[in-house]
């Protein structure tokens, strides 16, 4: 199975599916224990929450969706192993727990083992996303990747409380011009129904701090979604919720809309 998938538009919107894959090669699976083959911390159908969203008048989004799951790597974790949250619980490169914090090996992969994973998984995927990002941008002079994750609402090994609905990072405004941060804000804020925050728990993950390079023309913005907001239950066996979905895509089609629909000023701060 190819690492990566692509499905290519003209807008200026790129969507990012690190976390929506299931594949597992037999040789990792061996290895896994019970726990871990439930792949419980997958992103569970996102790519079909965002599928067609963006209307084909603005010319689609370009998806780029890895296609293993993030137990055999994880896509949006820095390729040297550095961690996104110092101090804070979270996952590694490949992850030894899950989101509970619970151990998911019955033998652990070591450094040779985790390299051979980078260059067959990860590496591939990053190319594609980086060579769909420079197709896009050459077409309109800039690029906007919008980074689709989806979590559990309430992880006490993660984080406190019950996480907000629309989780955006732009990595303390980092990683984006500000417009693009105030048109996905601003959508958030007045959707009734859903809570949301701004560069809470979640700030935005590898992908969106290496691509974010607003000075480039590369721009990167990472949404959190609370699971229970398009699942029937954030639990085994993972079911899609068709009209809580649908009513959250009418809010992600008001966003994409606005980003692909989106311009730098000329001569401005973009």
């Amino acid at each position: 199975m190819s690492p990566v998938e692509i499905k290519r538009g003209d807008s200026p919107v790129v969507l990012g599916l690190p976390h929506t894959g299931t594949f597992v090669p037999a040789e990792v699976a061996a290895k896994l224990n019970t726990r871990g083959r439930g792949l419980d911390d997958t992103d569970w159908h996102v790519d079909r929450l965002y599928d067609g969203v963006l209307d084909g008048n603005w010319g689609g989004a370009t998806t780029v969706r890895a296609t293993f799951h993030r137990y055999v790597i994880d896509a949006n974790r820095d390729p040297s192993g550095v961690s996104l949250y110092p101090g804070q619980n979270t996952t590694t490169l490949v992850p030894l727990t899950d989101f509970d914090g619970h151990a998911i090996w019955d033998q652990e992969p070591d450094a040779t083992e985790v390299e051979t994973r980078r260059l067959r998984y990860h590496a591939p995927y990053h190319a594609a996303l980086e060579a769909e990002l420079q197709r896009i941008k050459a077409l309109h002079g800039f690029a906007i990747l919008f980074d689709c994750h989806s979590i559990r609402s309430n992880i006490p090994y993660l984080f406190d409380g019950t996480l907000p609905d629309f989780n955006t990072g732009t990595n303390l405004g980092t990683t984006c011009d500000p417009q693009i941060e105030a048109l996905v804000v601003g959508t958030c804020a007045v959707a009734k129904g859903y809570s949301a925050v701004l560069n809470g728990r979640f700030k935005g993950g590898w992908t969106t701090r290496h691509y974010g390079r607003p000075d480039e023309g590369l721009h990167a913005i990472q949404m959190e979604l609370a699971q229970s907001t398009y699942l029937a239950n954030e639990a085994a066996p993972w079911s899609y919720d068709e009209a809580k979905a649908n009513r959250l895509r009418v809010h992600l089609q008001t966003i994409l809309t606005d980003l692909a629909s989106w311009a730098p000023q000329t001569g401005g701060n973009s």
